[in-house]
């Protein structure tokens, strides 16, 4: 039995898909044909998560955008750090809105130490690159894809989803274009963590530095991302069809 793609065994394949992937074709129809999704509360089959029915057109350029945002909350509360494109965002107490009045009066300031509520451990810039790979495909959002309900993916590395995106991505005979990056927060500062985000991706994704871009921009401090309540991101990539990939 070949393993495919995930390396935490989520996947694995029939033996009549994985004697499709042993040559360098690599066609649509055979693509995770007959796989399953193991140890889930409702087991799916990836026919109906990563294999449409209809088909996805070997066109040659495809774009992707994805959008991600986590709450942001003292890390006693979040459990976790701040993880940003691969990256443990180290920074002074910061002065964040308490508008609960779980610390302070409410509405009022509370310097501390900032972390990420999530399932796995909210990398906004992974989790928007991923959408956006899935998306350029035509495929399900990575939210039906990694579940939040799943345990699998509590406190999960979200490199873990960049690696399965990328595979996926593979066998579909598309590889990285360019991707475009922004993040958007208040604080912490970012600049210094930018140029090891850039090389997490490039790496990942298999792809090289002049096709990876990464801006980082505040919201002036208006609304919940402005009071350091919260982090977002946009991403938006392009996919070029590979050219040795199977017509």
């Amino acid at each position: 039995m070949v393993r495919f793609g995930f390396p935490l065994g989520l996947l694995f394949l029939s033996a009549g898909a994985a004697n499709s992937f042993s040559s360098s074709s690599m066609k649509q129809q055979h693509y995770l044909t007959r796989t399953t999704f193991l140890k889930s509360s409702a087991v799916s089959t990836t026919d109906d998560l990563l294999t449409p029915k209809y088909q996805v057109e070997p066109i040659a350029i495809r774009i992707g955008h994805g959008f991600d945002i986590h709450r942001m909350v003292p890390i006693q509360d979040a459990g976790q750090p701040i993880v940003i494109g691969g990256v443990v965002i180290d920074h002074k107490d910061q002065k964040w809105t308490d508008a609960d009045g779980k610390y302070v009066e409410k509405g009022g300031i509370y310097e501390t130490q900032l972390g990420v509520v999530a399932h796995s451990d909210g990398d906004v810039i992974y989790h928007s690159i991923v959408d956006a790979i899935f998306g350029a495909l035509t495929l399900p959002d990575i939210g039906q894809v990694f579940q939040d309900t799943d345990p699998r993916w509590r406190g999960c590395d979200s490199s873990k989803f960049m690696d399965h995106a990328c595979e996926v991505m593979t066998r579909y005979g598309y590889r990285i274009g360019n991707i475009d990056v922004t993040l958007i927060l208040e604080r912490p500062k970012v600049a210094s963590f930018k140029p090891t985000m850039k090389e997490n991706i490039v790496r990942l994704l298999k792809t090289t530095p002049g096709r990876v871009n990464i801006k980082a921009r505040t919201h002036e401090q208006m609304d919940s991302v402005g009071e350091l309540r919260s982090l977002s991101c946009h991403v938006v990539l392009t996919l070029e069809r590979m050219e040795d990939a199977d017509e």
